[in-house]
């Protein structure tokens, strides 16, 4: 059975650094046996097709682009199913959002663990507010996320994650749903 997926990779083309051209990512992807590979924006948004569970395809997706292009780059995975989850359970509504906030989301590459989850809540995040729903970590900027105390302490849940803003989750999940139809 095929599955529909949103693949994120982390800290790509991020300046100047672990620069990989999105058309080569699509072949690579491609000869990974990957189907419909499609990206979005130069920061490794992917919605594509495989026959591969979500475990299996990360670690075919980490290992194809460690062999093609020598990095190391995190990969995570969310089926077309778990990323319509993601939009829909967000507990943060755009609408609400005052001159200056942002909601982005942070995919984690798996579940955080209590000591985790005991790291982040204890950290310093400002005005900034977070929920996590299983893997997924929904934010609330108040003001940039450059400057945030939240998401430099992201880290401290011990989980390699990939944070995406609330423009490319939408446009992501359009591009799922236009799959789906297909």
């Amino acid at each position: 059975m095929t599955t529909v997926y949103a693949v994120l990779l982390r800290g790509i083309n991020v300046g100047g650094h672990n620069k990989i051209k999105m058309a080569e990512l699509r072949k690579v992807l491609e000869e990974a046996g990957c189907e419909q590979v499609q990206t979005y924006i130069q920061s490794g948004n992917i919605v594509l097709k495989s026959k591969l569970d979500s475990h299996a395809l990360r670690e075919q997706l980490e290992e194809s682009i460690r062999t093609a292009f020598g990095l190391s780059v995190p990969v995570v995975v969310r089926s077309s199913e778990a990323f319509d989850a993601i939009m829909q359970q967000s507990p943060f509504e755009e609408s609400a959002l005052r001159e200056g906030e942002s909601i982005h989301v942070s995919m984690l590459a798996g579940t955080p663990s209590e000591e985790g989850l005991a790291r982040l809540s204890a950290a310093e995040r400002g005005n900034d507010e977070y929920q996590i729903i299983g893997s997924d970590v929904h934010l609330l900027f108040r003001q940039s996320i450059r400057d945030s105390k939240l998401a430099v302490n992201l880290a401290k849940l011990g989980v390699q994650g990939t944070v995406r803003n609330w423009n490319t989750m939408k446009k992501l999940h359009v591009m799922l749903k236009e799959y789906i139809m297909d």
